[in-house]
């Protein structure tokens, strides 16, 4: 007999929404707090594929777990809902970007619900919501008083097409993310967050935290710091020159040439006239190129020679300057110096352009650059000498000419934080038309709002659609003439701090109530995808150490616990796209098989952390499992052997204690493949048993319905229970009750199993022979034959050879 989903599921999703069961009262301090989070999503217009509940399910077993437990849970969800879609969504319809971003999120929502997550809806939050964003707006002016959000001409992605600045990650091969449109590299003044401010603390930070190794590995390369040496180059026939940072001073001697960063603001001065035309054009050619495209390491590299030397700061001798895209003008100096005998990259470019290779240090080079210590040669200062002790006499005697310095450099730069858009955060500063000052809007005109347009396209001067918007764009304040800032925030400002706004999403007086901060805070578990490994998690970081520093956090960190759950792919193996045609939509799965079925399936379906395909194979086992529990609990021959009677125990002791057991061990470690596993072992033990101990049933439904909570709701209702589920008791095992008293040996004969035989545990060697020589088939199988010896493997296996 199956039951029936469909019913099952409405009766209890209504049943939870009528009687509020997942309500968290944040401010119940008597408990011990568990919060739990999901990366929240944005909400598309393509709405859930099933890749999606793999980490919304995951989160919400342990949350309800942990419930169950006795823990005051938090579980909530929002909406990530400033993004580009939206814009271009605008554009194409000239409707406001709400419209579409509204009915993504009443889509979403809906689909979420119909999932039956435990998720506190009272505590929704839209980061586009105004009551949202002018906290997000009062951060900005924070970072701002405190010097860490400044405007600076930099080199940007911009995309004249879509009329905006793009993020590196917003790039692919030189082409807009969305859409497939030219980008080229220009400079732009634009608002930049100084994170740089917080690069030691960020590093430090990682020590402390319970995250995957290689998210925390990802953090450290790209915060990438480095301690080394800057050294001034002078440049022949010219009264300038450009400084190189380097972590291989020791190696100095060895440089042949240079190379500047097409952008460098030296490129055009110092250019020769014959060589011109061919700079101008390769950086005309390297404006098109992402900064991700630039630094790939496979590239193939490219560059031209600008005509000009510099002169080595030791030797006085002329090098050549090139120019080249792998080196970037916003990392570190824009400048580096070449010592191709001893550094990969160079030694490639060197190759390809037949530059001079000098070799420094005593190793083989047969095939290539010589990356390994050793003593130093053809240098001056510095022969015989190995590296360490290289380095630091050759620092010294930089600073003491005056040609250098010890410095401590950081792979991370500062945040480029202004985005041209209308559908993002207003950045809350005006600027004076009369000296271009810059004046903050004070915490009583928040949330700037963003203005109502008859037209989202670009501006078509580079500014966002907000510089169309006349009115709002222009303001008097007494005598002074103001136009406010018409750049607009990216994504990420209202993503860095949205779990700390759960706490208390209503609050018109602050980000939330000091007392719910300090207590809830950090997040105990928070899940989503390693895909966020280094931009959202650092950023997120960034925000809360800065608010931890105005002492509106108590904590140094947001997140104590990080798991990463891996993809759900298409049955084709590859990632689901609606371009591949491989996306499966869970409003399918749940209308036919159910949504505790599509919740139990993407939990079996390996290790959490695995990117698995999709199989609907697996989806039917799913249900069939379900069903038999059903059946176990609902029809008349299995409930006749349920008794309270104390006796009854033993039979399924060691079965449900091991169920418990491993259970609650595996849902703590997200191991929920194997829980499920033992969850399926103990139903079948149950179905062998002569007699069931009604406590172990009640027990088993209780853990289920973590995975499976609208059949498992529907059980307890049948077995009597007027409360939720969710208001029981998560059950104990008793260590004593793990020791069995009797083991099954597998009896084979010539390696071939034969029987089983159930003996008393560490039962002695001879008992065990000759209670298998007593067992009929082991007789037959022995007929004429003769036995050569017996092995005994203690607790496990007889194997009998004959002749």
């Amino acid at each position: 007999m199956a039951f029936n989903h469909k019913l099952i599921e409405t009766k209890w999703q209504t049943f939870w929404d009528k009687h509020q069961t997942y309500l968290t009262n944040v401010y119940d301090f008597t408990k011990p707090k568990f919060y739990a989070l999901n990366m929240f999503p944005y909400p598309s217009g393509q709405g859930l594929h099933v890749g999606h509940p793999r980490s919304y399910t995951a989160t919400d077993v342990v949350a309800r777990m942990k419930k169950l437990q006795g823990y005051n849970v938090l579980n909530p969800m929002g909406w990530d809902s400033f993004g580009l879609p939206a814009e271009q969504y605008a554009l194409k319809t000239n409707q406001h970007p709400s419209t579409f971003t509204f009915q993504n999120i009443a889509n979403f929502k809906r689909q979420l619900k119909a999932l039956g997550y435990s998720f506190d809806w009272t505590k929704e939050i839209a980061t586009t919501d105004p009551l949202y964003y002018q906290w997000t707006q009062w951060i900005f002016l924070k970072f701002y008083e405190k010097g860490l959000a400044y405007i600076e001409e930099k080199p940007v992605n911009f995309c004249p097409a879509l009329g905006t600045v793009l993020a590196n990650e917003e790039v692919i091969d030189g082409k807009s993310e969305v859409g497939g449109f030219p980008i080229e590299r220009k400079l732009m003044k634009q608002w930049v967050l100084k994170i740089t401010a917080y690069a030691d603390q960020l590093l430090e930070g990682l020590a402390t935290l319970d995250w995957p190794v290689s998210t925390r590995d990802m953090q450290i390369n790209w915060i990438g710091k480095s301690i080394g040496t800057e050294i001034d180059f002078a440049i022949q026939g010219h009264q300038t020159s450009f400084r190189v940072f380097t972590t291989r001073v020791d190696t100095l001697y060895g440089c042949t040439y240079c190379v500047l960063a097409p952008e460098h603001p030296l490129v055009n001065a110092i250019t020769m006239p014959k060589f011109k035309d061919q700079v101008q054009d390769y950086v005309k050619k390297v404006a098109t190129k992402s900064e991700m495209d630039r630094t790939e390491l496979s590239k193939e590299k490219t560059g031209v020679f600008t005509g000009a030397y510099a002169l080595h700061p030791l030797t006085q001798k002329p090098i050549p300057i090139w120019i080249a895209d792998y080196v970037l003008y916003g990392y570190g100096t824009g400048a580096v110096m070449a010592v191709p005998a001893h550094d990969e990259r160079d030694y490639v470019f060197a190759k390809l352009f037949d530059l001079p290779i000098l070799q420094v240090l005593e190793g083989n080079m047969n095939d290539g650059a010589y990356t390994l210590d050793g003593p130093h040669i053809h240098s001056e200062l510095i022969n015989g000498l190995t590296i360490e002790p290289a380095k630091k006499k050759l620092t010294e005697y930089l600073v003491k000419m005056g040609k250098g310095k010890a410095v401590v450099n950081f792979k991370l730069r500062d945040w480029l934080f202004s985005r041209q858009r209308y559908w993002g955060e207003p950045i809350p500063v005006m600027i004076s038309n009369a000296d271009g000052s810059i004046k903050p809007l004070s915490i009583n005109e928040l949330p700037l709002l963003l203005p109502e347009l008859k037209e989202y396209k670009p501006s078509g001067t580079g500014e966002s659609p907000l510089a169309l918007a006349k009115e709002w764009l222009h303001v008097q304040v007494g005598q002074q003439s103001y136009t406010r800032e018409t750049n607009t925030m990216p994504q990420w400002a209202g993503s860095c701090w949205y779990y700390i706004r759960y706490l208390d999403p209503k609050n018109t007086n602050a980000i939330a109530d000091a007392t719910l901060i300090n207590h809830w805070l950090p997040v105990d578990l928070y899940i989503g995808g390693a895909e966020h490994a280094v931009l959202h998690l650092l950023y997120a970081r960034f925000y809360h150490k800065f608010l931890f520093d105005l002492g509106v956090v108590n904590t140094n960190e947001p997140f104590k616990k990080l798991f990463h759950q891996g993809m759900i792919l298409g049955e084709n193996g590859e990632k689901m796209s609606k371009s591949r045609g491989n996306v499966v939509n869970p409003d399918d799965i749940i209308e036919q098989f159910g949504a505790d079925t599509l919740r139990l399936f993407e939990m079996f379906m390996g290790p959490l952390e695995a990117s698995l395909p999709w199989s609907n194979q697996g989806l039917e086992g799913a249900r069939r499992f379900l069903d038999r529990v059903y059946r176990f609990f609902t029809e008349d021959g299995y409930r006749s052997l349920w008794t309270l009677n104390e006796e009854a125990k033993a039979s399924l002791s060691f079965s449900y204690h091991s169920l418990v057991k491993k259970v609650t061990h595996d849902f703590e470690n997200l191991q929920l493949n194997t829980a499920i596993s033992q969850f399926m072992i103990f139903m079948n033990d149950a179905y062998k048993a002569n007699q069931i101990y009604q406590p172990y049933m009640e027990s088993f439904l209780v853990m289920l319905s973590c995975l499976a909570p609208h059949l498992c709701e529907e059980l307890w209702s049948k077995l009597g229970y007027e409360t939720s589920i969710t208001q029981a008791a998560w059950p104990t095992w008793d260590e004593k009750q793990l020791v069995k008293s009797e083991i099954e040996i597998a009896i084979s004969i010539n390696g071939k199993l034969r029987s089983t035989l159930t003996l008393p545990l560490n039962a002695p060697d001879e008992t065990v022979i000759q209670s298998a020589l007593a067992l009929p088939i082991i007789q037959k199988q022995l007929e004429g034959k003769r036995i050569v010896k017996t092995i005994v493997v203690k607790n496990k296996i007889l194997n009998i050879v004959i002749a």
